[in-house]
């Protein structure tokens, strides 16, 4: 079994998570943008059962989402202020990674059907979202939990090509 191994930029934290994630979300929401300090965050999605913690003990801050209204748990390194990955109220049993905080992020495995970009309405204009990938507007289910249908680009597209009012 493999496994996906990181953690934060001085080393007081560790991870592992078994596996491969059983997802994939980019995600252009302006919480992810000022999260990472990029144009959208990269989250591989793994089952709580199949993550550890495997060196130290991360800070919680707890953030209501303006899209929600459903607290998001951002769990980071109190020494070097790095966010290793979040839980959520709204997905209980949910780990979402800080992608860019995995030793190897090109290492997993995620087949397309499980890839998505989500909250292109609030992405950076510039930013390409690829054919052949489940694009939102917004988020993949409204707030009652009804799915929402996604657009499937043919051909790539820069997001203020495809933004919705």
């Amino acid at each position: 079994m493999s496994f996906a191994k990181g953690g934060c930029l001085c080393g007081a934290l560790r991870y592992e998570a078994l596996g491969n994630p059983a997802k994939m979300t980019m995600c252009h929401c302006k919480f992810c943008q000022r999260a990472t300090g990029g144009a959208y965050m990269v989250q591989p999605v793994f089952s709580a059962s199949e993550f550890a913690i495997t060196k130290g003990r991360p800070k919680i801050y707890d953030h209501v989402s303006a899209g929600s209204g459903k607290t998001i748990h951002v769990n980071f390194c109190d020494a070097c202020g790095t966010k290793i990955f979040l839980t959520f109220e709204r997905f209980e049993g949910a780990i979402g990674l800080y992608g860019g905080t995995l030793d190897d992020p090109n290492g997993l495995t995620v087949p397309r059907e499980g890839r998505k970009h989500i909250f292109l309405n609030f992405g950076q204009d510039e930013t390409v979202i690829p054919a052949h990938i489940n694009a939102f507007a917004e988020h993949v289910m409204q707030r009652d939990g009804a799915r929402v249908a996604p657009m499937v680009l043919d051909r790539p597209h820069s997001i203020s090509d495809i933004k919705r009012p």
